[in-house]
């Protein structure tokens, strides 16, 4: 399979998943012999990474013969993005790290400075971990969605919700790939993807699969989000699981975002028009409550971010033992460290940031060397806990912003811009220069998103679906070269670990 999978042939916990996961990270084929604790022994496993079992003490069939079980299960997808390899904070570094806003203060490799200077290899640490935890998030949905059509524990009605839930985290996990190691979809549509594991997987083997192409990707995230958003409620009741938990809106939401990739603006509009209303202030309500713009950005960033702009987030919440390495954590590499921070030459110089009239002003700060640095995060010493924003309102009504600019609707698209610049500087007037023309209003959409989502690892993303390419930059450790869109490193590079495992995966 595209990809190394832990298989053994007891039930393994969690922690010793990640034990054995540990030891085996840079090795091909060899069996490890160890004794985990004076109760568990761990026999013959293969060298592979994806987790063929559900995190459970339990064997498969006694996984899913409750209410509670089934639920633990559903919520151990969150789970695995909240991985800190992916969404619990370390993809979101990768992708800042790439795109131009930020400077790196450490050469060490530990820190990712190979990342930072467009200088990653296919045996790469990072590259190999983000893309097994992303296709473990896959591998557990697809053994959820399988488990859902054989039990009769749950009702129809939860069965398809959690089949919905299943079916989102699968399309944003395999988007997050298709977007790090495949070419953008409007550069080439036909050029090789990632495999698309549609099965779930719970015995050795089923290593071989060609990669589908990125068209055929982005066409079974388009898939799984529709049904996602048939089967998924309205809300859940409390505004935790409302935010950390998909629900109708966030795969409507994320839809907006795979249609701006694809350049489908008409459908961009589309999607968008469920949520956001066509006339100001833009507020959807809902039988759960509301979307909107927060009225102050910075409340947005207090650790906990659970509040009306909140689309989806990763949360590590009720529990002391979901926490980040420092490394990989958000605060500490921005604030802490900081391990990144402002480039002279990105957007954390731009005036909105000096402005005293405009909020997002007290989002960056100064490090004791002096550098500027983004203050977004909260958190900044262990254990670092702040929920990580996914995906927020701010980013729908931009997103949809765009898709009216490029279909001429440009008094619509105005009124969305202003409403996310005038939150932060009620204030502010656009000049004529910079929304009366479609191109003009396209370049102040584009430097707001970058002000906006600055830290999100959003521009990566908006500079590869624009086909642009990735910025020289400025660091202490010297410059990071400007990439091409046709360079090879515009695009991570498929895992040595998937290629020494499947016969049928070829390199980029």
């Amino acid at each position: 399979m595209c990809l190394r999978t832990l298989r053994c042939s007891q039930p393994v916990s969690t922690l010793a998943f990640d034990m054995v996961k540990n030891m085996m990270r840079f090795a091909d084929r060899f069996i490890i012999l160890a004794m985990l604790s004076a109760t568990f022994v761990l026999t013959s496993c293969s060298d592979d990474f994806l987790e063929t079992n559900p995190t459970t003490l339990l064997p498969e069939e006694r996984a899913f013969d409750t209410p509670e079980k089934i639920l633990a299960q559903v919520n151990n997808l969150y789970g695995k993005l909240q991985n800190p390899n992916f969404y619990g904070g370390r993809f979101i570094i990768f992708n800042e790290q790439r795109a131009g806003e930020f400077g790196q203060n450490d050469g060490n490799a530990a820190t990712g400075s190979a990342i930072w200077n467009q200088n990653v290899a296919s045996t790469s640490e990072y590259v190999n971990d983000m893309w097994a935890a992303a296709y473990s998030a896959i591998n557990a949905s697809n053994i959820l969605m399988d488990q859902m059509g054989k039990q009769t524990i749950v009702n129809d009605s939860i069965a398809k919700q959690y089949i919905g839930e299943a079916r989102f985290v699968r399309a944003l996990c395999y988007l997050s790939l298709v977007q790090t190691y495949a070419r953008p979809y409007r550069q080439d549509p036909n050029a090789p993807g990632v495999p698309l594991r549609l099965h779930p997987i719970i015995s050795a083997g089923y290593n071989d699969l060609a990669r589908s192409s990125v068209a055929e990707v982005y066409a079974r995230i388009l898939g799984d989000l529709d049904a996602a958003e048939a089967a998924l409620p309205e809300c859940y009741g409390d505004e935790l699981r409302n935010v950390t938990r998909a629900r109708r809106s966030t795969a409507v939401a994320v839809k907006t975002r795979v249609y701006l990739n694809m350049g489908l603006y008409a459908k961009v509009v589309e999607e968008a028009r469920k949520i956001v209303p066509a006339q100001p202030p833009f507020r959807f309500v809902s039988g759960c409550g509301m979307h909107a713009l927060e009225s102050d950005v910075a409340s947005l960033f207090s650790g906990n971010y659970t509040g009306v702009e909140a689309i989806f987030t990763t949360a590590f919440a009720n529990t002391t033992t979901e926490t980040p390495p420092p490394q990989y954590a958000l605060a500490f590499n921005y604030v802490t460290q900081p391990i990144i921070f402002l480039a002279p030459e990105g957007i954390g110089y731009h005036e909105v940031f000096t402005t005293a009239d405009d909020a997002r002003s007290k989002l960056r700060g100064l490090s004791p060397a002096g550098h500027r640095i983004l203050t977004k995060f909260r958190i900044t010493s262990a254990p670092f806990r702040d929920y990580v924003p996914v995906m927020r309102y701010a980013e729908v009504l931009l997103n949809c912003a765009e898709g009216l600019t490029h279909l001429g609707e440009l008094d619509g698209a105005r009124e969305l811009l202003k409403a996310v610049r005038q939150r932060s500087n009620p204030s502010f007037a656009f000049s004529d220069a910079d929304i009366a023309t479609a191109e003009q209003l396209q370049q102040s959409l584009s430097t707001e998103r970058r002000v906006e989502f600055l830290g999100e690892g959003l521009r990566l993303q908006d500079l590869q679906r624009n086909l642009l390419p990735l910025p020289e930059k400025t660091g202490s450790i010297g410059r990071a070269p400007e990439v091409p869109v046709n360079a090879s490193n515009y695009i991570w590079p498929i895992p040595s670990g998937e290629l020494s495992t499947n016969r049928l995966c070829i390199p980029n």
